[in-house]
């Protein structure tokens, strides 16, 4: 299927608006794509007349020129002959909003929407879905835009069965200043569904990598998947519900999936050579961390550099429990390192790994550590611990650091509190592509996504 007229429309047309309601989902995805967006959006309502001073049109065939894409927000029973009448006049696919589907029971216009969409090679996103977000283009999402969190453009494609974990994926990116290229709720995912998503995304040229909330495999796709995996050149993140009997059950009201065997999902995920995140902070630390640094065969022994003892200590526990070695270093590196550093800590700083520079180190001796050992063949990355607060840290700190390790090939993921306090250190190292999380443990995941396997 050709989902490029989805993701990049010229035209969408919005069926099923009222013309009594301005909060109706059809208005509000509207009234956004009309006034914000580069998509010329049109409205579509039997009754006709006007709406916001533009005009409705009765039906598709009304609309001059040609619809790209359209949005259906209408009931569930009217879908069908709605999406035939797309085919009819040339739309190249179809965003189904509508619930009352097979999360309800009704199985039927279901398998109807899937046929008509494999018979005609018409692709249709939907139904039971939050919509797409697809900027410049489009937002159709049927939220209203003062409430929803805009993300920044950015690197990471999220694909998701359910809207409300598509937004709050959305924020928590946000919050950590990941961008965002495009954005996907497949809902029931009756016809496309996230393999067919993942074949056009792998030659999008503004995504790095794919995030998916997934509560389930249609029948026969979890093979189709690992066989999509082989040859794919982008990293994917997985983040599963349904892994519990009450998660199971919650699953299949919400867009009737079948969640199926949670060991054999994720060790087929494994297999497939994705990355499965246990949770939301996983999740988002992964996509920070990938969307940043290329993925590795060869990260395995790690240095931490800190500025407390605490937090160093913090840190090995969770390299730990990931799989992640703290790298020996040599007695003699040891010494070296520290001519390196300056005079207020050469001789109170611990060299062993963890690196603790103490509260008296400044930007100059985060940068010597740091430097020193990501020349050294026995480290893969370093963890650096800059605690913002240390009288010795400048504010440009972030950009000092970030721009000295444009020379390193090794990955350097560093943990800072994310307030706005801080802001102008965190700027200075994610301007320059290296990702900044805002827990120890988020540091450590990041890392650890960069693992073999």
């Amino acid at each position: 299927m050709d989902f490029r007229k989805i993701f990049e429309p010229e035209t969408v047309a919005v069926v099923g608006v009222s013309l009594s309601n301005p909060f109706h989902p059809a208005n509000v995805i509207y009234n956004k794509n009309h006034l914000r967006y580069q998509a010329e959006a049109f409205c579509v309502n039997p009754k006709g007349g006007s709406l916001y001073g533009q005009e409705v049109y009765r039906n598709l065939r009304e609309i001059p020129g040609q619809v790209d894409l359209a949005v259906l927000a209408v009931r569930a029973e009217l879908v069908p002959q709605t999406i035939r009448e797309c085919a009819e006049a040339g739309v190249a696919g179809a965003i189904v909003i509508s619930g009352g589907f097979a999360e309800i029971g009704r199985m039927d216009i279901e398998e109807e929407l899937a046929a008509f969409s494999e018979e005609n090679d018409f692709p249709i996103i939907g139904p039971n879905c939050l919509g797409i977000y697809s900027p410049p283009y489009l937002d159709a999402f049927f939220l209203p835009p003062e409430r929803l969190v805009v993300p920044e453009p950015g690197a990471v494609a999220l694909i998701s069965q359910s809207g409300g974990i598509l937004v709050d994926l959305i924020i928590k990116l946000r919050q950590e200043d990941v961008g965002v290229s495009k954005a996907v709720s497949i809902g029931n995912k009756a016809a496309v569904d996230e393999v067919d998503l993942l074949e056009y995304l792998q030659k999008d040229p503004e995504t790095r990598v794919i995030g998916i909330y997934i509560e389930g495999f249609k029948k026969g796709r979890g093979r189709d998947f690992v066989e999509m995996m082989r040859d794919f050149n982008k990293p994917v993140i997985l983040l599963k519900s349904g892994k519990t009997p009450g998660g199971t059950r919650a699953v299949s009201s919400h867009t009737a999936s079948v969640a199926g065997d949670y060991t054999v999902f994720s060790e087929l995920v494994k297999r497939a050579g994705a990355i499965e995140a246990r949770n939301e902070t996983e999740f988002v630390s992964y996509c920070e961390a990938l969307s940043c640094c290329e993925k590795s065969h060869e990260i395995k022994n790690v240095c931490i550099i800190t500025g407390s003892g605490g937090h160093g200590a913090m840190a090995s526990d969770l390299c730990y429990a990931r799989g992640l070695n703290l790298a020996d270093v040599p007695d003699s590196d040891k010494e070296e390192l520290r001519s390196r550093l300056s005079d207020s800590i050469r001789s109170i700083a611990s060299l062993n790994n963890p690196v603790d520079l103490t509260g008296s180190a400044v930007d100059d001796d985060f940068y010597a550590a740091a430097d020193f050992l990501l020349n050294r063949d026995y480290v893969d990355a370093v963890i650096l611990l800059l605690l913002p607060y240390l009288p010795g840290i400048s504010s440009d700190v972030g950009a000092r650091l970030a721009v000295a390790f444009r020379e390193h090939t090794k990955p350097v993921i560093t943990y800072i509190p994310h307030v706005e306090k801080y802001g102008i250190m965190i700027e200075g190292f994610e301007s320059n592509r290296l990702p900044v999380a805002h827990s120890v443990e988020g540091a450590v995941y990041m890392t650890a996504s960069l693992m073999k396997g």
